[in-house]
C-alpha cells in the first residue's frame, strides 16, 4: 500500500555539488544539490538550478561560464559552509585551493575529486529559480580517483545530500552492475529463450 503525500520531490539523495563562478572577477562558490544531465552524448549539457537571488548566478551571467565540483565526504564542513553563507557578504574565494582549466574563467576546486567546467548555453526562467544550462567543456579528476580513465566512485567518495532528513550521506556498497543486472530478470530471460 502506498500513501499519497502530495507533490513532494522524492528524488533525494542527490550528489552535493559546489558551483563555482567568477563574480566581479573573484571566485565564488555555492553548494547545491539541484543539478541535472540534459544530454549525455556530445555535446553534453548539464544544469544547475539556483534561486534567483543567488550571488553565484550573477557571476555565471558575467563570465558566461561556471564549474560544478563534486566534493568528497571529507569536504562536508567546507561544502556546507559555502552553501549557508552568501558571497554578497562573505568572500569565499579563499575557502578552496582554486585552479582553472580550458576556459580560464570557471574556478575549479583542487580539493574536489571531480570538477567539471561548463560554458553557459542558456538560462531557463522559472518562478523561483533560474536553471543554468551549461555545455560541458572538460572534466578534471584527481589522479587517485581514476580507474582505467574513468571516475572511481569508491575512491572519490562523493558527498550526498538528503533534503528530507537534512543530512549528508555517503555511498554504500555497490548493489548490482548497470546494464547487466537486468539480464537476470525473468522477462529478459524469457525473451531470450532461456529457461
Amino acid at each position: 500500500m502506498h500513501r499519497d503525500i502530495g507533490a513532494v520531490c522524492a528524488l533525494y539523495p542527490m550528489p552535493t555539488t559546489i558551483v563555482g563562478a567568477l563574480v566581479d572577477g573573484r571566485p565564488n562558490f555555492l553548494a547545491i544539490a539541484h543539478v541535472g544531465i540534459l544530454n549525455n552524448a556530445p555535446p553534453q549539457y548539464l544544469t544547475v538550478s539556483l534561486k534567483k537571488f543567488r550571488h553565484t548566478a550573477k557571476g555565471i551571467r558575467q563570465s558566461g561560464s561556471f564549474s560544478i565540483g563534486l566534493p568528497g565526504v571529507s569536504m562536508a564542513v567546507a561544502a556546507d559552509y559555502v552553501g549557508i553563507v552568501s558571497g554578497r557578504s562573505v568572500d569565499k574565494s579563499g575557502v578552496f585551493d582554486v585552479f582553472y582549466g580550458r576556459l580560464g574563467n570557471a574556478p575549479l576546486i583542487r580539493e574536489c575529486p571531480v570538477n567539471m567546467e561548463l560554458r553557459l548555453h542558456d538560462v531557463m526562467d522559472l518562478p523561483a529559480h533560474e536553471v543554468f544550462v551549461g555545455e560541458l567543456v572538460a572534466s578534471h579528476v584527481a589522479e587517485g580517483c581514476l580507474h582505467d580513465g574513468k571516475v572511481d566512485l569508491e575512491k572519490a567518495r562523493p558527498l550526498l545530500f538528503d533534503y528530507s532528513s537534512g543530512w549528508y550521506f555517503s555511498l554504500g556498497e555497490p548493489v548490482a552492475p548497470c546494464w547487466r543486472a537486468g539480464r537476470d530478470h525473468p522477462a529478459y530471460l524469457a525473451a531470450k529463450g532461456v529457461k
